[in-house]
């Protein structure tokens, strides 16, 4: 085999040649290694840059708070005390006649309208005495006109009115529409019907069964129109007024107020609880219920016309008394000067110096989340919230479902 002959020169040329090929490939790795390290560090001081910026505390962040605005009203002030709900009128139906049960319509808690059919007896022996008085009465009748009648056809007059009443009396006639009438007045009783408009409480009867007259049969409940009778201590009788606002609670319905009227103001005094009684009158609408106990808070006093904020408004700092009020999305605390309060509203009292009311009408105060607020803080308010059906609005009218 022949070897190629390399000329010493060309053998150094390609030396230098690679030599130089290589450090320019570690001069290339160097470069970019450096150059993505640059990047890397840039990238993560960017990402730390904004996880700080995103940490740090916004100088503008509005608290959100619950407001209402402050208005101009009478300030009503209250007695409270409590009271026992009771129905006007719950009759128990007793049977006006003897029979035998046919149908019972109704079952206890059932709703029910004056005149109403509630129970009936068996019919047919109360239509066979009415036949029977019937009869009993034509035969009457006809005893009494024959009488009379072939004489004044005789003479052509008739009997006196003093004569007529001796004949049917003699003919038995008298009787015997009485008679068809008590027959006709029981028939009629056979069917039970409700007196008034109310709820079924008890029935105490059932179909087929044989009454007396006098007989309990069901018991008929007035549901709407109740009257609560509440204590009032005799040093508070004297505030209380007949036509005075009255405003009901009760545990068996929470969350509900329903607003009623002081009907009498009684003048007795319990000797052991030195307490009176004041009667209110309430329509019902399913919240209250005969039997139950309730709070109440009858108007003892009207002051009128007074600038008023809501209680829940009114906090204190370094001992002043003061409320937020909300202006241009800021809270700034206003110094007030409180007056009376019934626990929803307090009057605001003109200030001793200037003689004016520091807050306005429809000025926005705060009434929760302010407990923690600086002055001029920022801050949100959020929609009212809408009070339960049934409870009284700011203006002091009720809500119904």
């Amino acid at each position: 085999m022949k070897h190629a002959h390399v000329h010493p020169r060309s053998q150094r040329i390609v030396s230098a040649f690679s030599s130089s090929v290589a450090l320019a490939a570690m001069l290339c790795a160097s470069a970019c290694t450096k150059t993505d390290a640059a990047t890397t560090r840039s990238s993560a001081d960017s990402t730390v840059a904004a996880a700080l910026a995103d940490s740090a505390p916004s100088s503008t962040l509005a608290l959100p708070v619950v407001a209402e605005p402050a208005r101009d009203a009478d300030l009503i002030l209250r007695v409270t005390t409590t009271g026992q709900v009771r129905s006007d009128a719950a009759v128990k139906l007793r049977a006006d006649v003897a029979g035998r049960v046919a149908t019972v319509r109704v079952r206890p808690g059932t709703r029910v309208s004056k005149g109403d059919v509630l129970l009936t007896l068996d019919p047919y022996p109360f239509e066979l005495a009415v036949r029977e008085a019937k009869a009993t009465a034509d035969e009457a009748e006809q005893r009494y006109l024959e009488s009379y009648v072939p004489e004044s056809l005789v003479t052509g007059r008739g009997p006196t009115p003093a004569q007529r009443k001796a004949l049917m009396n003699k003919a038995g006639l008298t009787g015997a529409q009485l008679k068809l009438e008590r027959a006709r007045f029981e028939q009629a009783r056979a069917n039970v019907t409700s007196p008034l408009d109310g709820t079924i409480d008890a029935i105490e009867v059932a179909a087929g069964e044989s009454i007396g007259s006098g007989t309990p049969l069901l018991t008929v409940v007035d549901t709407r129109h109740l009257r609560i009778e509440a204590q009032v201590l005799e040093h508070d009788l004297p505030l209380v007024r007949v036509g005075g606002d009255a405003r009901i609670t009760s545990a068996g319905a929470p969350g509900r107020e329903i607003r009623g009227r002081i009907d009498a103001v009684l003048p007795l005094v319990d000797s052991v609880t030195r307490a009176g009684r004041a009667i209110v009158r309430v329509v019902g609408d399913g919240t209250l219920k005969p039997g139950m106990y309730a709070d109440v808070q009858l108007e003892a006093a009207r002051l009128p016309a007074r600038r008023l904020v809501p209680a829940r408004a009114v906090i204190e700092r370094d001992g002043r008394p003061l409320v937020f009020v909300v202006k241009d999305g800021r809270a700034q605390w206003t110094y007030i000067l409180p007056g009376r309060s019934n626990g929803q509203d307090t009057e605001v009292l003109p200030d001793s110096s200037s003689g004016q009311i520091p807050v306005n009408a429809g000025d926005i105060v705060i009434v929760d989340g302010h407990l923690t607020l600086t002055h001029d803080a920022p801050v949100k308010v959020a929609p009212p919230r809408e009070p339960p059906a049934g409870a009284p609005s700011r203006s002091g009218t009720t809500r119904r479902p």
